[in-house]
């Protein structure tokens, strides 16, 4: 039987590296997407209809399928939740229906945002109390609920959570860490008085770290079909690499040899009133992986910028 794979989102940041590690990893690796749909590669389709997702199983027979489509970006989620909920949650829990009817592992990306990250609480454990502070996190915890739920009679569906992430990327918004590079180049504008980020914590993590982990997640529950079930259904991933937004400026702008001149720190925390409240520390506890014995190693935050921006060191 051939080993295929199929990855939602995969025009995205992350979808994009999941795709290449089961693809270099020998798989037979469909893509789905949408407004960047490429076919036969990236194949088209609207997961927000339910008979769309049916027909692309059925098309590509997939063994397992890694689902990084999402909205995620917590203001659009505040703003709209109508529409981010079609795909956060509605979609997801008619891909888990349509993927255990099938008996095809299903891999969740979620988000260290389903925790509320007050201080002193973190890391937090796969099996801790979820409690998002944002609508962000809610959807995203819905949707983790609708995978276990749509998957608990056979065991084929886990979560894997995961925090902010970088790596390649098309353009820099794509990534809340990538994007901060634009800030440290805005910064050298000493009238600049650009206010980032110097509370919350965050660990930024590498998307080929992620890909791998996917990949390895899936060989592991796919070999071990009959006691799948006995397996977590739980998993988190994440960097030790523990920075504020300001910290990775800090990072970035050494990489580059910038000076900060038009940088401010900012230490005030949420705004009570603001929109989204955002968590103080929502590390994640990793030993789940350690149990089934996947590597959680990751690449080295500045090592990685320095290898990606080192063209343009002065």
């Amino acid at each position: 039987m051939s080993h295929t794979a199929l990855v939602t989102g995969a025009t995205g940041l992350l979808g994009r590296q999941v795709f290449n590690a089961f693809k270099h990893a020998g798989w037979l690796t469909v893509g789905q997407g949408f407004s960047r749909a490429n076919p036969p590669t990236i194949m088209k389709a609207n997961l927000e209809n339910p008979e769309e997702a049916k027909m692309l199983l059925d098309e590509a027979k997939p063994l397992v399928v890694v689902h990084c489509a999402a909205n995620r970006s917590p203001d659009q989620c505040e703003n709209d939740p109508e529409t981010a909920s079609k795909i956060n949650v509605e979609a997801t829990r008619a891909l888990a229906q349509a993927t255990s009817s099938r008996g095809i592992f299903l891999i969740y990306i979620s988000t260290d945002y389903v925790f509320p990250g007050r201080p002193g609480e973190a890391p937090y454990d796969a099996s801790a109390n979820p409690e998002p502070t944002n609508k962000y996190g809610q959807m995203k915890r819905d949707g983790e609920v609708a995978v276990l739920e749509e998957t608990s009679e056979n065991g084929m569906g886990v979560v894997l959570r995961i925090p902010v992430l970088y790596g390649s990327a098309q353009k820099n918004e794509e990534s809340a860490v990538n994007v901060l590079v634009d800030a440290v180049w805005k910064a050298q504008d000493e009238n600049a008085g650009i206010k980032m980020d110097d509370w919350a914590q965050r660990y930024p993590t590498n998307t080929e770290d992620v890909a791998r982990v996917c990949l390895h997640i899936a060989v592991k529950y796919l070999s071990n079909r009959k006691k799948v079930k006995e397996f977590p259904r739980i998993l988190q991933f994440t960097s030790e690499d523990r920075m504020t937004k300001y910290e990775i400026c800090e990072k970035l702008a050494e990489v580059l040899n910038l000076p900060l001149t038009g940088m401010i720190r900012n230490k005030e925390g949420n705004d009570p009133n603001g929109p989204v409240q955002r968590p103080y520390d929502t590390h994640l506890s990793t030993k789940e992986l350690k149990e089934l014995e996947i590597d959680t190693r990751t690449i080295d935050f500045v090592a990685w910028w320095r290898r990606e921006l080192g063209a343009y060191r002065k």
